[in-house]
């Protein structure tokens, strides 16, 4: 409530009491004001544990007793990609035929998430969920389909298939899983079909190493000094080592003569396993160095361990 806004009653918790009733899965949550309970309405759908949230009014709610209390609708101001949450003028991202897409790994561009996702036909409505501050991915996000009647069949199509080290998971956002029609079964063939092509090339682009390969860090220049070479690899080593175990750092500098070698230019950063690469890839791109925006990618492990750093 705080993150979009909706806290308009004044300082402090919007919130004044929670009941919860774990067996049946569901709560009753008592606001301040009847302002804040509408503006909690607008939270319907928000992803909390890894499952999109139903937040509804309670059965014996009279909308036109409500009336005269205060507001109750949202309001419009609320800033609901605080988040993870887009409101319907966001293309199209509204209705029953909304999809739910968990699991993604972080290192997915958009581009590469929308590729797999109209591998079942044309998008009305796209949107990955981003970390407002960093701009990285959340591993999640909604889509909605031109064609509804393709809904059920990319649900079953990507449910459950492995992308890199996740899992994916796909459903109706609002529903539990549904099956696809019998009709339908050729049309799923097909589209599990080009699903897993679709996969094997976007692994190949971006299936995580234990080696990260930082651009925009380093220049010639402040490679050529032997002791701001030597303060260089520290500030890398304890900036890298924040993400998980370091074996090696190499950052290669111009020839005796100022010569350009292989790799000049560029930051790698070896790790013990492919869960501190991944934590670093996330955390050190588009970060700023020296007033450049820092572009972090996976690297080869045959090739780094060959030397071979101009890839």
């Amino acid at each position: 409530m705080s993150a979009i806004g909706g806290n308009t009653a004044g300082p402090g918790d919007a919130v004044v009491n929670v009941y919860i009733n774990h067996e049946k899965k569901f709560a009753f949550v008592e606001m301040r004001s009847v302002e804040e309970a509408s503006n909690a309405m607008a939270l319907d759908g928000i992803i909390f544990e890894g499952a999109p949230v139903k937040v509804r009014r309670p059965s014996d709610y009279n909308p036109a007793l409500a009336a005269s209390l205060g507001p109750s609708q949202p309001n419009a101001g609320l800033n609901l990609s605080a988040v993870g949450l887009t409101p319907g003028s966001a293309g199209g991202l509204e209705g029953p035929d909304r999809i739910f897409v968990g699991g993604l790994p972080y290192y997915f561009t958009e581009a590469q998430v929308r590729e797999l996702l109209e591998s079942f036909g044309p998008l009305r409505g796209f949107d990955l969920v981003k970390d407002r501050e960093t701009g990285n991915s959340k591993g999640y996000a909604f889509c909605v389909y031109k064609d509804l009647s393709v809904t059920d069949i990319a649900c079953a199509a990507l449910n459950g298939i492995k992308m890199g080290d996740k899992t994916l998971t796909v459903r109706r956002a609002n529903q539990g899983t549904v099956q696809p029609r019998p009709e339908q079964e050729s049309i799923l063939l097909q589209a599990q079909q080009q699903v897993a092509l679709q996969r094997l090339v976007l692994q190949a682009g971006s299936l995580p190493t234990k080696v990260v390969c930082l651009t925009e860090v380093v220049n010639a220049d402040e490679l050529k000094d032997d002791e701001e070479y030597e303060d260089i690899i520290e500030d890398m080593r304890g900036e890298g080592e924040k993400y998980g175990k370091l074996v090696n750092i190499v950052i290669p500098r111009p020839g005796p003569n100022g010569e350009q070698v292989p790799g000049l230019g560029k930051v790698f950063l070896e790790y013990a396993d492919v869960d501190g690469s991944t934590k670093a890839r996330m955390g050190l791109n588009g970060r700023k160095f020296g007033g450049n925006q820092v572009v972090a990618v996976f690297y080869q492990e045959s090739k780094f361990a060959q030397g071979e750093y101009d890839g």
